[in-house]
């Protein structure tokens, strides 16, 4: 569900009624304080889960190279947040490293060994034609979206590998340098707000959900022109391009909000 504007948003606030992370002393209520601990992503992606339990929800992953910041333990699971898209679960401790280095490049290529969006610290390893240099961008995030077309539909997967609907708007954002939310809601946040009829590339739509109990909070897509969207979607199971209408009608009667457009601030 969507949290009250006037509280931490639990998805990114790393806070339990018993131990939350020394920076918010004084602004959310717990037991104790303490600080985080700086680890990086070692594998080419990591799932992170709702629950200390790796048999409950996934509800993001952490690419090659990501920072995760640590606050707590229960045997090799680690409780913390991940640094890039700011969501709070559990990883395995076996996909981290301690620190949190800078990256000298980011995987351009969606084809290559690390998944798009992954940072590098040390190219030697990587091919050259899969690297961009940090702050060397893509200019069009649909452009990055469509060369994702194919790529199977996974609830809380976010990579060139498999991804969820906001998945793919986050990914595409971040190759082209842009803020990129994890959810559906913070993604119906982004650039400023357009009428259907001026809708066009680029514009994010967002069906959202009603409340419920699930992690998701609605449907994310990109216009792809006035008349189509390419979104990722557990209806076809994959990235595909779709007529606006069928879709609309889909999420409509499945109980969505009706749409809202955004246009980013490129």
């Amino acid at each position: 569900m969507t949290p009250d504007a006037a509280t931490p948003d639990p998805r990114t606030t790393l806070a339990r009624p018993d131990l939350a992370e020394q920076a918010l002393e004084g602004r959310v209520r717990a037991t104790a304080y303490r600080p985080t601990r700086p680890m990086h992503a070692v594998v080419p992606l990591a799932d992170i889960h709702a629950g200390a339990d790796p048999a409950s929800e996934r509800i993001d992953q952490l690419l090659f190279g990501e920072a995760f910041d640590v606050l707590d333990r229960k045997g090799d699971r680690l409780w913390g947040r991940a640094r890039r898209d700011g969501l709070v679960g559990w990883i395995s401790a076996s996909a981290l490293k301690p620190g949190a280095r800078l990256p000298t490049h980011r995987v351009s290529a969606v084809t290559g060994d690390l998944p798009l969006n992954a940072l590098v610290a040390d190219p030697s390893g990587v091919s050259p034609d899969d690297l961009a240099p940090i702050g060397a961008f893509e200019t069009d995030p649909v452009a990055v979206a469509e060369r994702l077309l194919g790529v199977p539909h996974s609830l809380g997967a976010r990579s060139s590998t498999a991804t969820d609907c906001s998945g793919l708007i986050q990914q595409a954002l971040y190759a082209c340098g842009l803020a990129g939310p994890r959810y559906a809601d913070q993604q119906a946040e982004l650039g400023h707000a357009v009428d259907r009829k001026a809708a066009r590339r680029g514009d994010v739509v967002v069906w959202l959900s009603p409340p419920g109990d699930h992690s998701w909070t609605g449907h994310s897509a990109f216009m792809l022109d006035a008349d189509r969207v390419l979104h990722a979607t557990g209806h076809h199971g994959a990235v595909v391009i779709e007529p606006f209408a069928e879709a609309d009608a889909r999420y409509r009667a499945d109980g969505f909000h009706a749409p809202v457009f955004r246009r980013l601030q490129t």
